[in-house]
């Protein structure tokens, strides 16, 4: 609100100053020139002129560019430009006769030596129809740019009403699957380790109230996020043989910075989908960094389902909405790549987010 009001303070002493200078050159530039005894109707005049563009101003920006130029009816605003010439100039002469003028400043001329005077061209003041026509083209370029700012600010306050809409459709897609995964292995814990078992739920719980209370401002601290992703690895081991190893590296984390919630779970959770195996050894390897504003994170897991190769299903939600999701969140600052080595039976999630100062300062204490 106070910012809207600055905005606004600003506007009507930028009013102002430039109604200031067009009045010294109407008023006093002008006269100022001149080596004569500038009779005080003269004054007259220019200030009904001044008036006179300061209403084209003003009638052009809040009438005629949105009624007529905005609404396609070129012919209408063309023929209101040619009226206020026509008027104008219709002004300029009547005033000239009623006030004397070209009697009075031909007297004045005399007074100092001056006999032959310039021709002045009764029918037509130049001055005064380019005048016109610049104040005319000022308005419009004003309006007109107010207009595609005003128009930019709605479309960025749509996008963003969309994109707030699209992701949480996205996050809603992304937990329940999440929770339904969980669920089933703590259901199946419960048969063999009931301490574990509620180890497990206290995790669960935990977890869930991260994502009701710390998520819903769209954005959550690194830390918080980290140790989320902990808690949902603790709780996938806990059905895992001894033929699957996981190996987890967390970034060192210095300054708090802010970053999109339940952002690396699908792939996390694409890893143990795929890359677990009852009989065969398997490797799944998270690594999370941080350097600068770089924030980074590979997945790696072993691959024992050829179907897995395609890897279009991250998560329950389908690679196509993870990568919308990165576009929406992170537009131009981002770099993913994911595929199955050529070497290894292996595959491997590769992101990259370069954070800008507001998301690395704005979880400092």
């Amino acid at each position: 609100m106070n910012a809207v009001k600055s905005r606004s303070y600003i506007t009507v002493l930028l009013h102002i100053l430039v109604w200031m200078l067009f009045s010294f050159v109407l008023l006093f530039y002008m006269p100022l020139t001149w080596s004569i005894e500038v009779p005080y109707q003269l004054w007259i005049k220019q200030g009904c002129e001044l008036v006179f563009l300061i209403t084209i101003f003003y009638v052009n920006s809040g009438i005629l560019v949105p009624k007529l130029l905005l609404r396609n009816n070129s012919l209408g605003y063309l023929l209101a430009i040619v009226g206020f010439v026509i008027v104008g100039t219709v002004m300029v002469r009547y005033l000239d006769n009623i006030l004397n003028l070209a009697v009075l400043i031909t007297e004045a001329f005399h007074k100092i030596g001056i006999t032959k005077l310039p021709r002045h061209n009764d029918k037509l003041d130049i001055f005064l129809i380019m005048m016109i026509l610049l104040i005319i083209g000022i308005s419009t370029s004003v309006t007109l740019i107010q207009k595609w700012q005003a128009n930019k600010q709605l479309q960025e306050a749509l996008e963003k009403d969309r994109i707030g809409s699209e992701l949480s459709f996205l996050k809603a897609q992304i937990n329940p699957h999440f929770f339904f995964n969980t669920l089933n292995n703590i259901y199946a814990l419960t048969h063999v380790d009931v301490e574990k078992s509620r180890n497990a739920l206290h995790k669960l719980s935990r977890m869930m109230r991260y994502l009701l209370y710390d998520t819903q401002a769209g954005s959550t601290p690194l830390s918080k996020e980290v140790s989320f992703i902990v808690d949902y690895i603790e709780l996938m081991k806990l059905r895992l043989n001894d033929t699957t190893k996981v190996i987890f590296e967390g970034p060192l984390i210095n300054n708090d910075i802010q970053i999109a919630p339940m952002l690396f779970l699908p792939y996390i959770e694409n890893a143990f989908k795929h890359g677990v195996s009852s009989t065969s050894s398997s490797v799944i390897s998270i690594e999370l960094s941080m350097e600068e504003n770089t924030l980074e994170m590979k997945v790696q897991n072993s691959i024992f389902n050829e179907n897995a190769e395609i890897a279009d299903n991250y998560g329950g939600i389908g690679l196509t909405n993870t990568k919308r999701r990165l576009d929406l969140l992170y537009p131009g600052k981002h770099t993913f790549s994911a595929g199955k080595t050529e070497d290894t039976n292996e595959f491997i999630v590769h992101l990259t987010l370069m954070l800008d100062d507001t998301e690395l300062y704005s979880g400092r204490r």
